[in-house]
């Protein structure tokens, strides 16, 4: 076979990932849903485990939307009517009406004059920032910043890269200020919040820096910033991390994955850059858009968060982070201050992070385990993920696992 050669050194990729411990392989199988009952929010059932029951911690759906029967009676509406796919792309026969409403009610959710949506949140990245970065761009990014705007940087090909320490706005400046005459344009990107610590970008600092060095860049400074993990579950009304920190960036990525529980991502900003997009993005251009149905569910997830019952849910959210986070203090567990329903319990030691993860697994909860190489020595990790369908008792439930566990370990020393 002439592809030999090529599957050898394939497996000798596969091998090395499985020497140093890091090949993802296998992947979880959900096979089926309980719904929330006697005061305990949604179960789920895992390939392999028969019947046992588990409390999902580890999902960006922060608000519960995915299970909403309103969502599903939308979606189920939206292909009723035109199917389950759009067959095109979109400047083919690929738009219809139910995207241009989703965009402009996006638009208006975030007081923007104009959004675009995309086939994924991945995809949303990597489509704003390669077209804007130029061959004389200055690209000035968070050293956490999520691994599609470092691959968007890297398809790119900027005139300048420059990479600052987390949200250490001393080290921004100084890297816009030590490039200038070396670029026309700078842009300037970050995540809004963090996704494996839960903590948020000062958006508000970020954007008086750009703001002090426009006149040095004949293209001027642009803030863009990804804040898929913020939009819907952070900030009084949902509007993420912009609402938080009272600020606005130039160019505003979020999801339609996430929070508002379907499926896409979708950028919004000024007409004149959303119409420059739609000129260039790759990932817009020759890619189909999501379908009708999702369009109907994600337009019905924002009209629920819009709304007094959105406002519940947030704050049920944030009433269950705050008190899982309080119990993690409680039972002398290390966290990282916030208020986003992630939480990040910090293990600092490898082995001790997958012992965990599976008594966590073996008890009913799903939970992430982060370890070396995903993130540095030292800040190896749980990463819990709190959502608007957990209820007080799944809260109680979790951390009653976590304090067996301590109990157990203890008595094994």
């Amino acid at each position: 076979m002439a592809i030999e050669k090529l599957l050898t050194a394939l497996k000798a990729h596969l091998d090395q990932l499985d020497a140093k411990g890091v090949r993802k392989g296998f992947e979880m199988v959900v096979t089926g849903v309980k719904p929330s009952q006697n005061g305990f929010g949604p179960r789920y059932f895992i390939a392999g485990k028969g019947n046992q029951e588990f409390l999902k911690m580890n999902a960006n759906s922060y608000l519960g939307m995915s299970l909403r029967h309103e969502l599903i009676a939308a979606e189920e509406e939206g292909t009723k009517k035109f199917g389950v796919g759009p067959g095109a792309v979109r400047f083919i026969s690929g738009t219809y009406q139910a995207h241009i409403d989703l965009e402009q009610r996006l638009a208006k959710f975030h007081g923007r004059e104009a959004a675009m949506l995309f086939s994924a949140a991945y995809m949303t990245s990597m489509g704003v920032l390669v077209p804007l970065i130029t061959e004389q761009t200055l690209i000035v990014s968070d050293e956490l910043n999520h691994n599609c705007i470092i691959n968007a940087m890297r398809l790119a090909r900027p005139a300048v890269k420059a990479v600052y320490k987390h949200n250490n706005m001393a080290e921004l400046e100084n890297a816009i200020q030590t490039n200038i005459g070396k670029a026309k344009r700078c842009v300037v990107v970050t995540d809004g919040i963090f996704s494996m610590r839960g903590d948020h970008a000062p958006l508000d600092q970020i954007m008086a820096i750009a703001q002090k060095y426009q006149k040095d860049f004949e293209e001027g400074v642009t803030v863009a910033a990804d804040d898929s993990h913020g939009v819907g579950a952070f900030g009084n009304t949902g509007r993420g991390t912009e609402e938080y920190t009272k600020a606005r960036v130039d160019i505003l990525i979020g999801t339609l994955g996430k929070a508002f529980g379907v499926n896409g991502g979708y950028v919004v900003a000024d007409a004149t850059t959303i119409a420059y997009l739609k000129e260039t993005a790759p990932m817009y251009i020759y890619s189909n858009p999501i379908t009708v149905g999702e369009c109907y569910a994600a337009h019905k997830a924002i009209e629920i968060l819009d709304s007094p019952e959105g406002l519940k849910l947030l704050e049920h959210l944030r009433k269950i982070t705050k008190q899982f986070r309080d119990g993690l203090k409680t039972l002398g567990l290390e966290t990282l201050p916030g208020e986003h329903p992630v939480v990040p319990l910090m293990v600092r030691d490898t082995a001790k992070t997958s012992a965990l993860v599976k008594y966590l697994n073996q008890n009913g909860i799903l939970a992430t385990g982060l370890n070396y190489p995903v993130v540095p020595k030292g800040d190896e990790e749980i990463r819990f993920q709190i959502a608007a369908d957990h209820t007080e008792k799944d809260i109680t439930f979790a951390l009653n696992v976590l304090k067996n566990y301590q109990q157990e370990t203890a008595g094994k020393k």
